[in-house]
């Protein structure tokens, strides 16, 4: 029976490491600022035009939405990197 290959210890690249955290990292602050982000403007302009809750489900998606937008940019831009 073949035993499974076992990872080699040795080749890990502590950059790497590092670099996989940054971007977890980086993908959870984003997601997060930019839903909180939203949640506070539409808080504001539902203060500001009257019904505050459609305005904060208003900021609240597009916060999202464009957090996620910024996280395939960062993505994109770490796998370029990584490529090169």
């Amino acid at each position: 029976m073949k035993q499974p290959e076992q990872p080699n210890n040795g080749d890990r690249n502590p950059g790497r490491s590092l670099q996989a955290m940054g971007l977890v990292t980086a993908i959870g602050v984003d997601l997060a600022g930019c839903t909180l982000g939203g949640y506070y403007l539409g808080n504001w302009l539902g203060d500001k035009w009257g019904n505050p809750g459609l305005w904060i489900g208003a900021g609240v998606l597009f916060g999202m939405l464009s957090g996620a937008l910024s996280i395939v940019s960062i993505i994109k831009k770490v796998m370029r990197d990584n490529n090169e």
